[in-house]
């Protein structure tokens, strides 16, 4: 059964107070100390967000009241609300959040086994323009700050029992999170902090249709962090068409910056391919995808297409999976078939928004 329920829980539009989820622990250590505070108040505020899951400075009680009280006048730790909620049958939840100016964007957490995964934000819609997406369909309005980005880690960890905890991060819902890439590396370090979330490098994936520059300074951000590639085509033509930015950049070059990024990090490349019903799944298409990957080392993540109302595509027919998949194996390509979780809530990146617009 799948719910949904509307939460109003934000601080008011004209809240002046600063987003503390915004402010590195140095700045907070430098307002302890101008308050008189000593420096390690500031990791037990810290632990208390992000291990204890605090969303009031009143829960956290082995701070001084006036301390509390001072932090309640200042900051306020969660800015956005839940717009909708939906929870599908095998476990996905899927949260709609409004933030503080009305923007809206969506991040989802999928329990598979023992794993909890979330999937997260990165922008207010997408410049991409991917033409089966419907995260881009009306743009893209701006990056999400720093804390707008870790408030949604911590929305989705609160929605796990006390002794459960957030196992991997996938920066693969609304927007490009290279085009966002000062504001993502700044919330991930925090993720993978162990007064953060304390998430391991190595299970946090950062997704992008591809843009070279951004990759080459992944790289030098020297965090090994999996990067997964967004494909959905096996030539320059019909990527185009799928992927727009693609006429600006070309296969090749993203190929390349790819390459570049594993010989830094030392990080196997994930390449996604979204299969769209009679557009990139024929056999021809198969083929090509595996002489591109050919020689790399490489997984290739298939995922049968989400249908999106409004939007002309279709998932692929069992048949079709079925001859797409043995022609890769056939030919040596390491390849896995997503499973389609959160189907029956829009689990896809924009649907929820644009059910709710429409």
């Amino acid at each position: 059964m799948i719910h949904s329920l509307p939460l109003a829980d934000q601080s008011p539009p004209d809240d002046a107070r600063d987003h503390l989820l915004d402010w590195t622990p140095q700045q907070l250590t430098t307002w302890l100390s101008d308050c008189g505070e000593r420096a390690f108040r500031g990791k037990q505020i810290w632990q208390w967000i992000y291990r204890q899951r605090a969303v009031e400075f009143g829960e956290m009680t082995d701070l001084p009241a006036s301390l509390r009280r001072a932090l309640a006048e200042r900051f306020v730790i969660f800015r956005s609300s839940i717009a909708k909620e939906e929870t599908s049958p095998d476990g996905t939840e899927k949260l709609l959040i409004r933030l503080a100016d009305g923007g809206e964007i969506e991040c989802v957490l999928l329990r598979d086994g023992d794993r909890r995964s979330i999937c997260v934000s990165s922008q207010v819609g997408c410049a991409m323009g991917c033409v089966f997406c419907a995260s881009g369909l009306d743009g893209v309005d701006r990056n999400l700050r720093r804390g707008e980005i870790l408030e949604q880690m911590l929305r989705l960890q609160r929605r796990l029992p006390a002794e459960q905890r957030l196992s991997h991060i996938v920066m693969m819902g609304m927007g490009e999170p290279l085009a966002n890439l000062e504001n993502v590396l700044q919330s991930l370090d925090v993720a993978r902090s162990p007064d953060g979330l304390g998430i391991s490098a190595r299970r946090i994936t950062i997704s992008t249709v591809g843009l070279p520059v951004a990759i080459d300074r992944l790289s030098r951000h020297a965090v090994p962090y999996n990067l997964a590639v967004s494909l959905h085509a096996p030539n320059n033509e019909l990527r185009s068409r799928l992927v727009p930015v693609n006429r600006k950049i070309g296969l090749q070059p993203v190929l390349d910056a790819a390459d570049r990024y594993f010989q830094s990090s030392g990080r196997r490349l994930t390449f996604e391919y979204v299969l769209l019903g009679g557009v990139n799944d024929s056999k021809t298409c198969a083929a090509q995808l595996a002489a591109l990957l050919r020689g790399r080392p490489v997984l290739l993540n298939v995922i049968p297409y989400n249908p999106v109302a409004g939007l002309p595509y279709q998932t692929p027919s069992d048949a079709q999976i079925k001859t797409f998949r043995q022609t890769l194996e056939s030919a040596g390509v390491n390849v896995q078939f997503r499973q389609r979780k959160g189907s029956e809530i829009n689990a896809a990146c924009g649907q929820l928004r644009r059910h709710r617009e429409d």
